[in-house]
C-alpha cells in the first residue's frame, strides 16, 4: 500500500485512527476531537466540519451564545492536534503505511500512504502554520483568556544541561502559500477520490478584506466599519500575515500622511512576533479607522532601531524621537519615548488602552505628532472591550496555544528578555494540569507584560520544580533551587523555594493583588536567582476594575 496511486481502505483507515487514538491517549480531548472530524469524514459530511460545529458539539460550547471571534478552542485545540499527529508520525508512527494529515485551511482530515514526498508535506504544514481560521480573538485577548506554547520533550539530566531556546523563524509568509499549497493539493487528490462531494474553501483571503485605503485631506470618505478584531501592520503593502496565535493581520490602510518603514531585525526581544515590527509608518501621520459605536480595546505596537532614530532632520534631537499620540483630538500618549519605553532600542514595546470608542463621526482618529525627531508606529489592534476592565493576559511558556482541563485559553509564551526554555516529560502522578506544568522559562529573566495605567491588577504566577527531588537530579531537594520574584522593584516573593512548598511535579500557584503597573504601562516581573535558576511555568494578569 505504499504506491500513492492505490487509495487506502476503509479498513486500513480505521486502524490507523485506533494507533492515532493509542498514541493521544493521554489527551483525551484530542482523542475526542480526531474521531469527531474523522467519523464526519467517513460519512461523507465534511461539510459539517466548521468551527462553530467542532466548537459546539466536541467541546460543549452553547449552540446560541457561541461567537468564534470571541472563542478560539476549535482554532486551538485543531492545531494542537495538528502538532500531536505531526509528532506521532515523526517518531513511533513514522514507519505507518499511512498518515492522518489535517491540511491547513480546513479541518477536513486526510489519510494520506506514506512516501517521501507526502511525508514531507505533512511534517512542513504543521510546523508553519499556527491556526486554521483567519479572524477571532488572540488568544491573550479573549475575556478568560491569552496566549501560550507547548510541547513534551525529555527533562535534563542536571540543572546544567538545559538547552538553549531556539529562536523563532523570522518569516512564514512564504512558508505558508508553498506547504499549503501542496498539502491542499494532496488534500483535494484523495479526497475526491474517496467522497463524491465535499467543502474545501479556504477563508481568509486577502479578497475578503477591504482594500487598503489611504485617506485624503479633507473629508473622510465613506467606508464601511472594520471587523473587529481589527488588526493592521502600519506601513505594510503584502498579503495578510498571521501571527503565532493564527490571527491574521491586514496590510496598512486608512493612513494619512507619514512615509513607510522597512527595518527587519534578525531578533527583537519581548514579541513572539517579531514580523509585526518590521514594518512601520514614520513621520507625522494619522489613521482615520471607521469603526462602529462600543467599547474597544486599543493595543499599540511601537520599536525604535538606530535606523528609525536616525532618520530626522533636526540637528539638536540628538538621535532621539519624542511624539504624542493623539486620540479622537485628546493626548492618549505625551512626550512618548519608545527607547525610554521599552527600555532599550530594538525592543518590541506595546501599550493598551481601554475603553476606547470611535468620534462622533463614526471615525478612530489616531494621529502621531512630532516633539523632537521622528514619530513611528508599528501596528494597530482593536479588540472588543469590557467596560473598565482591561482584558486578561494569560501567558504559558509553551510554544502554541492551549485549553486547560478548565477550559481557560492560554498564549504562547510572550514579552520576557532573558532565560532559556525547556519542556518536560511529567509522571502520571503530576495531576490534570500537565499542558501547564510541561514547559518552564528558566535562568535569570524578566516580562513587561503592558497594563492599562488607570488600573490594579491581579498577579498569579505559577511554579514547579521538575528537576530538583527527582530521580534526575540524583536526590536533593529543599534548598537546591532558591530565587526571588520583584514587580516594579518590589519583592513578591524572596528565598523562594518551590520543593520546600510542594515538593516535585507538583503546580505551585502564588496571586498577588493590587499592582500598580509604571508610568509607561507595564507590570514588569524579575525573576532573580539566588541558588541554581530562577523559573515559571505561567503568568496570569487580571484587572480588578469593576
Amino acid at each position: 500500500m505504499g504506491n500513492t496511486s492505490v487509495l487506502p481502505s476503509l479498513d486500513d483507515e480505521r486502524r490507523e485512527l485506533e494507533a492515532a487514538e493509542v498514541a493521544l491517549a493521554r489527551t483525551p480531548r484530542l482523542t475526542k476531537l480526531l474521531r469527531y472530524l474523522v467519523e464526519r469524514y467517513w460519512e461523507g459530511n465534511s461539510d459539517h466540519l466548521t468551527e462553530y460545529n467542532i466548537a459546539t458539539e466536541v467541546f460543549g460550547r452553547s449552540k446560541t451564545s457561541f461567537v468564534s471571534s470571541e472563542d478560539a478552542i476549535a482554532r486551538v485545540e485543531v492545531h494542537r492536534l495538528r502538532k500531536r499527529l505531526r509528532e506521532f508520525y515523526e517518531n513511533e508512527g513514522g514507519k505507518h503505511e499511512l498518515q492522518i494529515v489535517l491540511p491547513p485551511g480546513t479541518y477536513v482530515p486526510v489519510f494520506l500512504p506514506r512516501t517521501e514526498p507526502a511525508a514531507s508535506v505533512s511534517s512542513g504544514i504543521v510546523e508553519t502554520v499556527a491556526a486554521d481560521a483567519p479572524t477571532g480573538l488572540p488568544l491573550a485577548e479573549t475575556p478568560g483568556a491569552f496566549r501560550a506554547e507547548g510541547s513534551i520533550g525529555s527533562g535534563p539530566t542536571s540543572p546544567e544541561q538545559h538547552p538553549p531556546q531556539k529562536a523563532h523563524p523570522r518569516r512564514r509568509g512564504l512558508l505558508y502559500a508553498l506547504f499549503g499549497a501542496l498539502a491542499v493539493a494532496v488534500a483535494i487528490a484523495f479526497s475526491v477520490a474517496r467522497l463524491a462531494h465535499r467543502s474545501d474553501r479556504t477563508p481568509g483571503t486577502a479578497a475578503s478584506l477591504p482594500l487598503p485605503v489611504a485617506a485624503t485631506a479633507g473629508k473622510l470618505p465613506a467606508l464601511p466599519y472594520v471587523s473587529v478584531p481589527f488588526r493592521m501592520i502600519a506601513g505594510y503593502k503584502g498579503p495578510l500575515e498571521r501571527d503565532t496565535a493564527g490571527n491574521l493581520w491586514q496590510a496598512d490602510q486608512y493612513f494619512r500622511d507619514g512615509w513607510p518603514l522597512h527595518d527587519p531585525l534578525t531578533v527583537v526581544p519581548r514579541t513572539n512576533d517579531p514580523l509585526l515590527f518590521d514594518y512601520g509608518r514614520a513621520g507625522d501621520s494619522s489613521y482615520d479607522i471607521p469603526l462602529r459605536p462600543g467599547l474597544y480595546e486599543l493595543h499599540l505596537y511601537f520599536l525604535q532601531t538606530a535606523d528609525t532614530a536616525q532618520a530626522v532632520e533636526s540637528e539638536d534631537s540628538e538621535d532621539k524621537a519624542v511624539f504624542k499620540v493623539l486620540l479622537n483630538g485628546k493626548t492618549l500618549l505625551k512626550d512618548f519615548d519608545i527607547v525610554s519605553d521599552a527600555m532599550g532600542r530594538n525592543i518590541a514595546d506595546e501599550r493598551i488602552f481601554r475603553d476606547i470608542s470611535p468620534a462622533e463621526d463614526g471615525y478612530l482618529h489616531l494621529h502621531l505628532s512630532t516633539v523632537v525627531g521622528t514619530p513611528s508606529i508599528r501596528a494597530i489592534a482593536l479588540l472588543p472591550g469590557a467596560a473598565h476592565q482591561q482584558l486578561p493576559i494569560r501567558i504559558a511558556t509553551q510554544p502554541i496555544p492551549f485549553v486547560d482541563t478548565n477550559g481557560v485559553l492560554w498564549g504562547a509564551d510572550s514579552y520576557f528578555i532573558g532565560g532559556r526554555h525547556l519542556t518536560h516529560t511529567l509522571p502520571a502522578s503530576a495531576g490534570p494540569d500537565t499542558e501547564l506544568m510541561s514547559a518552564e522559562r528558566y535562568g535569570h529573566f524578566s516580562y513587561s507584560i503592558p497594563a492599562d495605567t488607570r488600573d490594579q491588577y491581579t498577579l498569579s504566577l505559577y511554579f514547579v520544580e521538575s528537576f530538583w527531588g527527582t530521580p534526575q537530579s540524583g536526590g536533593g531537594g529543599v534548598g537546591n533551587r532558591i530565587f526571588r520574584v520583584l514587580c516594579n522593584g518590589n519583592t513578591l516573593l524572596d528565598n523562594f523555594d518551590i520543593y520546600k512548598e510542594v515538593g516535585a511535579f507538583h503546580l505551585l500557584k502564588k496571586t498577588f493583588y493590587h499592582l500598580r503597573p509604571t508610568a509607561q504601562g507595564k507590570l514588569n516581573l524579575t525573576f532573580e536567582p539566588i541558588s541554581n535558576y530562577a523559573t515559571v511555568s505561567a503568568i496570569e494578569v487580571v484587572d480588578e476594575s469593576r
